[in-house]
């Protein structure tokens, strides 16, 4: 049963909500188990840690606005904890997502197949065995690509004033970005796209991708809904790929 609707007219809104559905698909269902419990485990445990320690670093990093800035408190004690809140789900999804990555991989492979009904070749637990240091080798890529960037966004932090008030703004766009970047990836390494073509690919959409990953990065953020989230956003990254870029880019597998 072949279930897509190819509209190239759709949104990242829409197939962030698509990813909401697909994960009740039969027969889908048991391919979503793996990543869900991968995220149930390490996000869980981290969450409650975290919510432990932000009393402590609050105040930390409070102190370090200047004291002519002080008036500003209030509009920055919120923007420090959403900062931290985001920096850290960022970095421990990142890190479920390697644990998890060929468990994605299969699952973004087997709603492929029963979205467009022509099953790929080589598919299954087989497959995943074999392509699993070409897997590994891409997330090493997606790490490369993440932590310069990451890492001059982290800098600014320290410019008084200015940088506690512009730096979580340019971070949570990159963590939209590099969202959109981490879930679309499966599909596309799947068909063995290269990741520079798969970055180029993403940009010609970018704001679309941009509203995707931006509602996976506030729905990280949300207690029990974030710990669905990964099996969530590799449904609908895999429902974008099938509309917009399997025609052209899935020619190589």
């Amino acid at each position: 049963m072949v279930l897509n609707n190819s509209n190239n007219g759709h949104n990242g809104v829409h197939y962030f909500a698509r990813g909401w559905q697909l994960i009740r698909l039969p027969g889908i269902r048991r391919f979503v188990i793996l990543p869900l419990l991968v995220n149930i485990l390490l996000m869980g445990g981290a969450f409650i840690w975290l919510f432990g320690r932000l009393g402590q670093w609050i105040p930390e990093l409070m102190a370090m606005v200047p004291g002519w800035l002080q008036w500003l408190s209030y509009l920055l004690w919120p923007l420090v904890v959403l900062s931290i809140i985001l920096v850290f789900s960022y970095f421990f999804s990142t890190i479920a997502n390697w644990i998890a990555a060929p468990f994605c991989g299969l699952l973004a492979e087997q709603l492929e197949a029963r979205l467009t009904g022509q099953p790929l070749p080589d598919s299954g637990w087989a497959a995943l065995l074999k392509d699993f240091p070409r897997i590994m080798k891409r997330e090493w890529q997606k790490l490369a690509y993440y932590l310069p960037r990451a890492i001059v966004l982290l800098l600014l932090y320290f410019i008084p004033g200015f940088g506690q008030t512009v730096a979580p703004v340019l971070w949570f766009l990159f963590s939209a970005w590099m969202l959109s970047i981490q879930y679309c990836d499966y599909p596309f390494d799947n068909h063995k796209v290269s990741f520079t073509q798969m970055r180029a690919a993403l940009r010609q959409n970018k704001t679309d991708n941009l509203q995707f990953g931006a509602l996976v990065s506030l729905f990280t953020l949300i207690p029990i809904l974030n710990l669905a989230i990964m099996p969530v956003a590799v449904c609908g990254a895999t429902a974008m790929w099938v509309d917009r870029y399997r025609a052209t880019l899935g020619l190589s597998r």
